[in-house]
């Protein structure tokens, strides 16, 4: 959990933009780019499921990694697009460009995902539909890492389903300028600009973004703006790593929450600060300010406006400390988080919350490895929670490896879930929190340095779920507390570098949940999963600089048939001028994510992106 030595280690494994050698001088945009071997599946650096960094091959959890690296935004065009590489992640978006997109897990509703940047909470107290309302561009992620399963021993309330953790990058040496402007189907258009510089004591990534849309239909416009600032230096103190962000997203919400032409604003200030104090302690702290302005019919706004704001501060020290026996260590340390809110619709309320957690970790045996922890989380007018966490892997030989794991989940309804209500919801103060257990066995077969192959089999019960739901058409949605919700599943997947330049990578999760738990009540979320989610993708370079992919989605939803969504992009890499183009929904497939929210047809986007590099100085 030591943020400084998560971007340390995470350099030795997927090769991101802090881990790309550059030439002096001004040729370094020029020069052709090398098609370098990509290393191992399972020498990849693990970031989540863990409190400190371990290669895949020692992870016990379920995990993937996705690294980011500098044409990234040029083949997905934005994080979601990324995220959807991973078969266990649904994406429930509701339009264009990731707007208001919920990310779920392994089947869970999406307030049971805890949205982490660098290790501090994203997740909004007002409402989980803003967790991936990132302050920042994504031209500054190294990586984004996605847990599967229970993870609350680690990361406290809203674990209950999975973990996405977005890690920023550490800059190249010397100074780097990238400028992207590009545009589109449906009016859209997109800026991004990151100035950089790395250097031996100091270094500073300075980004800012925005894209613009007409909509692909009426009142499904929208323009989305993000900047960030982030500084790391050595001091007296030791190392320190501060991250400023802001963004203000405006988009039309038709059909969003219900049949009405509805509009809604966000913005999102953030601030944190990582402080090494020496090499076992650490100490974070953050802020994060978020307000939402909603109009449930745009052309008159006087019917029905609400408008809220959510304020939180999190602040945490934490501790390792080595064993007396080889490849053993205990990790602990003290959380505190206090969020509030003040809202037109929802009132004024505040809660805290104090954590204490330890973990043991033995990685030093030659068979496998074994982690046990546990969390106790005390709620202000509430019971503590205790929520432990075991793992362990066994090496069946060289290239096999068995894991397993057990853990709990637990989360704090949102303050939309008890008090909020419109024409067509009621709230539910009484609602209880939630909690579930997670249990997974798996197997990797590391087969040769091109192909690994995974499978994991997985199953939870959930207590207390919250879902909106109502007896029929004609009554309102109104939260309640489910009992009886368990999921199964399987999720399988490949990855494949046949030759230098060409990486294939295969998924496929499949999903069975206990629909008896609704009792013949209508659902609008928990019911709303895949019971079928496969990728297919294949990404090629060439010396020349030319970058290809291909992916194929194929989603088959509850009651609503199977969805095959091709998309594709070419990027001319490795040069100072970088031309791309996106195309999506290939198959012009018409689909939702959410019921009742039509998601655009076949679109593309182009443009170009320039990269100056500067010398490198000591």
């Amino acid at each position: 959990m030591l943020a400084f030595s998560r971007k340390l280690n995470a350099q030795q494994g997927e090769p991101n933009q802090s881990q790309q050698v550059q030439s002096s001088g001004s040729q370094q945009g020029q020069q052709q780019p090398a098609i370098a071997t990509l290393p191992e599946v399972r020498t990849t650096v693990v970031v989540v499921g863990s409190p400190d960094p371990l290669t895949e091959e020692e992870s016990a959890r379920s995990t993937v990694t996705l690294p980011v690296k500098d044409v990234t935004p040029l083949i997905y065009g934005d994080v979601t697009e990324l995220i959807r590489n991973d078969a266990s992640v649904d994406l429930e978006q509701r339009g264009g460009g990731g707007t208001q997109t919920d990310v779920t897990i392994r089947g869970g509703s999406f307030e049971q995902t805890l949205v982490l940047l660098d290790g501090f909470r994203i997740n909004d107290a007002e409402t989980s539909h803003f967790n991936l309302d990132l302050p920042v561009p994504m031209e500054t992620l190294g990586s984004v890492n996605v847990l599967h399963g229970a993870g609350s021993t680690l990361y406290g309330s809203d674990a209950v389903s999975g973990v996405v953790d977005f890690e920023t990058a550490v800059p190249v040496a010397g100074p780097l300028l990238r400028l992207r402007a590009g545009g589109g189907s449906f009016g859209s258009t997109e800026q991004a600009a990151l100035a950089s510089w790395g250097g031996k004591r100091f270094s500073e990534i300075a980004a800012g973004g925005r894209e613009f849309s007409d909509g692909f239909m009426a009142d499904r416009d929208y323009r989305s703006e993000e900047v960030s600032s982030e500084t790391r230096f050595k001091s007296p103190l030791g190392e320190s790593d501060v991250l400023l962000a802001g963004s203000d997203r405006r988009f039309g919400a038709n059909n969003f929450y219900g049949e009405y032409p509805s509009w809604e604003r966000t913005k999102g200030w953030f601030a944190g600060i990582n402080q090494q104090i020496n090499e076992n302690t650490q100490a974070v702290l953050a802020y994060r300010r978020h307000t939402d302005d909603f109009v449930l019919l745009r052309d008159d706004p006087a019917y029905y406006e609400n408008h809220h704001i959510d304020t939180s501060w999190q602040g945490a020290v934490r501790r390792t400390d080595k064993l007396p026996w080889a490849g053993a260590a205990v990790f602990y340390g003290l959380e505190e988080n206090a969020d509030q809110i003040n809202s037109s619709s929802l009132g004024q309320h505040g809660r805290n919350r104090e954590a204490g957690y330890v973990d043991l970790e033995v990685r030093g045996w030659k068979r496998g490895t074994l982690s046990a922890g546990l969390r106790q989380e005390f709620f202000d007018g509430g019971p503590a929670e205790t929520m432990p966490t075991v793992a362990g892997t066994f090496w069946v030989q060289k290239k096999v490896k068995l894991r397993s794991s057990v853990a709990r989940g637990f989360r704090q309804p949102t303050y939309t879930d008890k008090y909020y209500s419109d024409p067509v919801d009621i709230p539910n103060p009484n609602l209880k929190p939630e909690s579930s257990w997670s249990f997974d066995g798996g197997v990797d077969w590391y087969a040769n340095a091109k192909l690994t192959l995974t499978a994991t089999v997985f199953h939870s019960i959930q207590t207390n779920a919250i879902d909106y739901v109502r007896a029929n058409a004609n009554d309102p949605w109104q939260p309640e507390n489910l009992d009886g919700l368990h999921f199964t599943g399987v999720e399988t997947g490949l990855d494949w570098r046949p030759i230098v330049g060409q990486e294939i990578r295969l998924g496929l999760t499949t999903l069975a949940g206990a629909q008896s738990a609704l009792n013949g009540l209508q659902s609008e979320y928990v019911f709303n999963y895949p019971v079928q989610n496969a990728s297919a993708e294949w990404i090629g370079r060439w010396k020349n600089g030319l970058l290809l992919r291909q992916r194929l989605r194929v989603v088959n939803r509850i009651d609503r048939g199977v969805s095959p969504i091709w998309d594709a992009s070419a990027v001319y890499e490795g040069h100072r001028v970088q031309p791309y183009v996106q195309l999506t929904n290939l198959s012009n497939t018409g689909y939702q994510e959410i019921v009742g929210v039509q998601m655009p047809g076949r679109a593309f986007t182009g443009g170009v992106q320039i990269v100056l590099r500067g010398r490198k100085r000591d």
